[in-house]
């Protein structure tokens, strides 16, 4: 099947499509379709970027369908067994919704969510600076709730989030779990967007690139002349 007419913006992320649904070579015009490993589809909005020319397919779990994070939370912990993980810590915002899911796939009775807002028990060595490719311009720290520390020293911890574009919120997360004397064993994602944050974890730590799991990976897109967009090589 191909891109017949618009969607409404409510329709995104909530159906999982049998395999084969829609062809998946180019020319997209509102949607591009993400292909799980199994074959089954789900089709995800492209938003332009500033400059007009590229865009990027995009995912916002909490507005997803239960079918839809089910599937994407399954598929993860099928992916991440093999690491043998023993507590799930989640990135905020939308990285919650998926570590969540993630724990209980897992079998695990909780995860631990990692947050932007400072309670008053927190500590500030406990914090690192955050920022997003979704909330330019804001200035913001990612804590970990000081009591949740035993949850994750001496455990083999996997750092969540929903989308890994720029690997920004990544690397927070990483320098956070640095600051309590934690390596994750993985980092896992439902949507690995584009190869931009391949170099920046490289630099961190060549370990990190083969240490992270996604369920299903987008290219950037370029517009062609006709207005269509296609998978580029490009970095930006």
């Amino acid at each position: 099947m191909t891109e017949t007419k618009p969607m409404e913006p409510h329709d995104y992320w909530q159906e999982v499509f049998p395999p084969g649904s829609f062809v998946g070579d180019g020319g997209f015009r509102t949607f591009f379709p993400a292909t799980l490993a199994d074959g089954r589809q789900i089709l995800l909005p492209i938003r332009p970027l500033p400059d007009g020319r590229h865009a990027l397919a995009s995912l916002i779990i909490n507005q997803a369908s239960f079918e839809v994070e089910d599937a994407l939370a399954e598929e993860l912990a099928a992916r991440l067994a093999p690491f043998r993980p023993e507590i799930v810590a989640g990135l905020p915002t939308l990285g919650l919704t998926l570590a969540a899911a993630l724990a209980r796939k897992l079998g695990h009775k909780r995860y631990v969510p990692l947050g932007t807002s400072r309670k008053f028990w927190y500590v500030d060595d406990l914090s690192v600076p955050l920022s997003s490719i979704t909330t330019p311009g804001q200035k913001k720290r990612l804590y970990v709730d000081p009591r949740m520390l035993p949850l994750l020293r001496g455990r083999r911890v996997v750092l969540i989030d929903d989308v890994i574009s720029s690997g920004a919120s990544i690397l927070a997360g990483l320098s956070l779990m640095a600051a309590c004397g934690i390596e994750p064993v993985a980092i896992g994602a439902a949507m690995l967007q584009s190869e931009r944050w391949r170099q920046p974890l490289a630099e961190l730590s060549p370990q990190w690139p083969d240490r992270t799991v996604g369920v299903f990976a987008t290219p950037m897109l370029v517009r062609a002349d006709d207005g269509a967009w296609t998978a580029s090589d490009s970095r930006i």
